[in-house]
């Protein structure tokens, strides 16, 4: 019976030391896909989102300024009109 405990000990030792390298194995794929996919989006020249946010905001100021330019002119286009029609 002695046997048998020592046997299935070993096992359970084996067994336990195994999953210690697959757990270290799945960290250093883990760490080594993590740094390819940094590379291969730093080449990629992508924006951050907080750059993407600040060129956007700029956009949509752009925008609102242009809508008030294009309400201004309106207005003046119609007095000029009225004037000369006067």
């Amino acid at each position: 019976m002695q046997g048998n405990n020592k046997f299935f000990d070993d096992i359970s030792k084996l067994m336990t030391n195994a999953m210690g390298v697959a757990q270290g194995a799945r960290t250093e794929a883990e760490t080594a896909m993590k740094s390819w996919m940094d590379r291969w989006l730093a080449d990629r020249d992508f924006v951050t989102r907080e750059e993407f946010d600040a060129v956007r905001a700029m956009a949509q100021k752009a925008r609102e300024e242009n809508e008030a330019l294009s309400a201004r002119i309106a207005a003046l286009e119609a007095r000029l009109a009225a004037d000369q029609t006067a």
